[in-house]
């Protein structure tokens, strides 16, 4: 398959969700009324796409469509597209900082809670930068998880990268240390730092986050740090939540949706990005090394519809 193919097929799931829904309302109505406003409002609704901007969506219809003059039903399609992709492309920053042009150290730091697939995606970016050219190291600094220092290895490993790690329950804080001295020392262009995504509580975690902030700091202070948020969207609308909260406790950069492939939920990522104002970097569209994609509007808003 193509990239564009490869997208839309894993976004069916997605897709048939939201397009069948529509397309059995709007066929349904032979004319524009308040009624098929409110039928489409609730399938926007119930595809993930929130409250909130469900509810913008919809007022942006009957605005145009009241200004236009439009009275044929299947305009909407049409319509919803230059809509959805208006609010996803607001953001232009959707590649990854270290690769823009700079010299010195740039970091990664990836964040997300547990089993959204910050692991695979830290492996997933090293592979990409290699391709690229750019030499990479990554951070075990998720030491609480069982296996998780194992599974960054074997993801390494793969993507032909560097790994710095200590033992299982060591301070993240002196991997982090140790990673950005050894980054230097071998003269790394990228160091991906892959941190924990649960502790005893959502406080220990959120300090043990803005301890290693304090070590980037302070150990690489010129570097350019980007910090992005992974996100699973099976998770619908709690991705959001998650992403506010990680948002407030440690700023957020950049967003990374994984398992695109295997939900109906994929909606999820027009309110992510238009309430938090953070742009979708990744998309993960499946299990294979080169299956996390770089994330279009263009392309995502016609794979969507």
């Amino acid at each position: 398959m193509g990239l564009f193919d490869r997208l839309k097929s894993g976004m069916k799931k997605t897709r048939d969700n939201l397009r069948g829904k529509l397309d059995s309302v709007v066929n349904s109505f032979t004319k524009i009324d308040e009624e098929l406003f409110e039928e489409i409002e609730e399938i926007l609704i119930l595809s993930d796409i929130g409250v909130d901007t469900s509810l913008e969506l919809t007022d942006a219809l009957r605005t145009r469509i009241k200004a236009e003059g439009v009275t044929n039903p299947k305009a909407i399609y049409d319509m919803l597209k230059e809509e959805i992709r208006a609010r996803l492309s607001k953001h232009e920053d959707t590649y990854l900082r270290c690769m823009q042009p700079g010299e010195g150290l740039d970091i990664i730091l990836i964040v997300g809670v547990n089993g959204s697939g910050k692991t695979t995606t830290a492996g997933k970016i090293a592979a990409l930068l290699k391709d690229e050219g750019k030499s990479v190291l990554i951070a075990a600094a998720d030491t609480f998880r069982a296996a998780a220092i194992e599974q960054l290895e074997l993801w390494a490993k793969r993507a032909k990268a560097g790994i710095i790690k200590h033992k299982h329950g060591a301070d993240p804080g002196a991997v982090v240390f140790d990673a950005i001295r050894a980054a230097k020392s071998r003269g790394a262009d990228v160091l991906i730092i892959d941190t924990a995504g649960r502790l005893h509580t959502k406080q220990n975690l959120m300090e043990e986050l803005k301890k290693i902030h304090r070590v980037i700091e302070r150990e690489a202070a010129d570097s350019r740090k980007e910090t992005l948020i992974v996100l699973d969207a099976t998770s619908g609308n709690n991705s959001l939540i998650q992403a506010k909260a990680f948002g407030e406790a440690t700023g957020i950069d950049g967003i990374v949706l994984t398992k695109m492939d295997g939900t109906a939920k994929g909606g999820i990522i027009i309110p992510i990005t238009s309430e938090l104002g953070v742009p979708v970097k990744f998309i993960g569209i499946g299990e294979k090394l080169d299956d996390l994609r770089h994330f279009d509007s263009d392309e995502f808003t016609e794979a969507l519809l």
